[in-house]
């Protein structure tokens, strides 16, 4: 890529990328290597090694302590230690002795859980302003949650853009806002990248990067997939069915800010910056013929309710009233396969604890059907690539890597986008079934 194409990045660094002095330099150094990564959206300090605490966790901890009525000095003594190891090896002359009483007495005053965990990226934000030698910005004051704890996209939008204008280069910390009333409020898993694509959004960026401890985006997971290769680009719907099931480094949510304003992502290394990542866009005609798929991924937990009727195929609304069925129980599903006389719903087996019987009880009142099953041990195998759709016999070739590893099928399920295969296997299956299909597909 060529950065002198883009006049605007975000960028965004981890836990691990911000964990130390040393992480903090080489941050500065990839920052300070390109004028056009204006913003920078930092995390907490992470683990520096195996076995080490993050911040944030040892700010949750003083929380739970303080709600007990517990002592947390030595903890937040650890806290304070971390930050100010980081100050010193960074030679600064910053001091937040008035930041670290100030959040010792909110804690202590019931400032609230959010409030508590949110101190570490806002600490480090600081930090990082300071040695960057750019404005800090306080998410609190931008970045706006409803009184139900939604995100409010919008407002946010308005508010932070408007902001932004004033500022040339900025660090705005991740993983947090605020509700209408001041207090924080953090967002869920994969915070920080939330922030960093709503910030890319307003600022009208060219490109997000979203800086981590790998190389981007792997087509497996690595612990069942030893040495899976790096994805070189993907687009956004690639990046949500995989992200759905199972695979990690860029949460889902955290695209739709991006996605919409059509921002493109770029996953890269801090310790290996010479590795250009995993490019995430809008859409490309870009893909390896060699790789037709894009990636595989997968979960297990789920299980499968079978119902089965005679003429089924005629009976109109018969799948409306199964979905009624599941809906009585709040209950969301993940497919739908079906037959002339067979209906199959998938659903998380997780949410269906403690109302199996209820659910079959509403299913058998609104359709009659002649029989009704509940088979559990389900994993799920997702196959997605956007190059499936022009070459053929990709599903053949997925369900022949999979039955050559002598493992039986159960469900079948297909886009009508060519996008995805998804196939049901049981769960004692699912490592060996992703090995056989990555390795069908992908050459060493």
């Amino acid at each position: 890529m060529d950065k002198e194409i883009y006049n605007v990045k975000v960028v965004k660094f981890g836990g691990s990328s911000l964990a130390d002095a040393e992480q903090f330099k080489k941050v500065g150094s990839i920052i300070k290597s390109d004028t056009s990564r204006r913003f920078v959206v930092p995390s907490a300090p992470g683990k520096r090694f195996s076995g080490d605490t993050k911040v944030t966790d040892m700010l949750y901890s003083c929380y739970n302590a303080a709600q007990n009525g517990g002592d947390f000095d030595s903890v937040f003594a650890m806290v304070k230690y971390r930050f100010d190891s980081i100050i010193a090896g960074l030679g600064l002359s910053l001091d937040l002795s008035a930041e670290y009483e100030h959040i010792k007495w909110a804690i202590l005053h019931h400032a609230g859980r959010d409030y508590a965990a949110s101190r570490g990226e806002y600490l480090n934000g600081m930090i990082l302003a300071e040695y960057l030698g750019y404005d800090f910005i306080d998410p609190a004051d931008y970045i706006k949650f409803c009184d139900d704890g939604s995100f409010d996209a919008e407002t946010t939008n308005g508010i932070l853009s408007e902001e932004m204008k004033k500022h040339e280069n900025g660090v705005i910390p991740g993983f947090y806002g605020s509700h209408p009333n001041g207090t924080i409020r953090t967002f869920s898993r994969g915070g920080s990248d939330i922030t960093g694509s709503i910030v890319a959004r307003a600022v009208y960026a060219d490109l997000y990067e979203n800086w981590t401890d790998v190389n981007g985006f792997l087509m497996a997971d690595p612990r069942i997939v030893p040495g899976a290769k790096t994805i070189k680009y993907i687009t956004y719907r690639e990046l949500r069915e995989l992200s759905y099931m199972g695979a990690t480094v860029l949460h889902e949510d955290a695209i739709f800010p991006v996605r919409f304003a059509g921002i493109p992502v770029n996953i890269r290394n801090t310790n290996d910056v010479s590795d250009p990542g995993t490019m995430i866009v809008s859409h490309t005609d870009s893909y390896d013929s060699d790789d037709i798929i894009t990636g595989v991924a997968g979960k297990k937990g789920f299980c499968v309710i079978t119902i089965e009727k005679a003429l089924m195929n005629s009976e109109k609304g018969f799948g409306r009233k199964v979905l009624e069925a599941i809906e009585k129980e709040n209950l969301s599903f993940e497919h739908l396969p079906s037959g002339i006389d067979t209906m199959s719903v998938i659903l998380n087996k997780s949410e269906i604890s403690g109302c199996k019987e209820r659910l079959i009880n509403h299913i058998c009142q609104m359709v009659e059907p002649d029989t009704v099953s509940i088979d559990e041990g389900l994993a799920l195998i997702a196959v997605v690539g956007r190059g499936m759709v022009r070459s053929k016999g990709t599903a053949v070739r997925v369900f022949r890597a999979v039955a050559d590893a002598g493992i039986n099928i159960r469900m079948i399920d297909q886009g009508s986008s060519e996008l995805n295969i998804i196939i049901g296997i049981d769960e004692s299956d699912f490592d060996e079934a992703l090995r056989a299909i990555y390795r069908e597909f992908v050459k060493e």
